[in-house]
């Protein structure tokens, strides 16, 4: 069911990329960096987990492996979100104190909890399947936060600067 939702989820951050058009470019592509472009990131690795996890004929060690490297991928990311949101360019405004947290903190450290879970499936821990569920679940809603926090800072600013011509 996330795997799904994320699917969906990642279709209409298409429909906030269009909310830039007009905006700076270079202030709109660092944006896209690192802050849409963790999002799109979360949704994707909650629906490969989610695609392994009811792939048919994946042996538990080969899931627990591929679950591993997506959080590995996952946990870069948001640590390159995090250095970034954390030094911003002289001349730019200072990203809101919650920005580092949630887009960079709060996903590494759900993408370490994914990568732990993955270890303990491969151990064959009994309560890894629903510990990965619930991690993915809160990888979904940190997202899902994090959308919406986009949505909300680039709609009202679209109008404030409209494109020269």
């Amino acid at each position: 069911m996330i795997g799904s939702s994320s699917a969906g989820l990642i279709g209409l951050l298409f429909v906030v990329v269009t909310l830039t058009s007009g905006a700076d470019r270079a202030q709109a592509e660092r944006g896209q960096a690192l802050y849409l472009t963790p999002s799109v990131v979360h949704f994707a690795i909650v629906l490969c987990v989610s695609a392994i996890a009811v792939a048919p004929g994946l042996g538990v060690a080969l899931s627990a492996l591929l679950v591993g490297i997506a959080a590995a991928v996952g946990l870069a990311r948001a640590v390159r979100s995090s250095i970034g949101i954390a030094r911003p360019r002289q001349g730019t405004p200072a990203p809101h104190w919650s920005d580092v947290w949630m887009y960079g903190v709060t996903p590494a450290v759900i993408y370490a909890g994914i990568g732990a879970a993955a270890a303990a499936l491969w151990m064959g821990a009994a309560g890894a399947p629903f510990a990965l569920a619930a991690l993915l679940l809160a990888l979904m809603l940190v997202g899902v936060r994090n959308a919406w926090d986009l949505i909300t800072w680039i709609a009202p600013t679209r109008g404030a600067n409209p494109p020269p011509g």
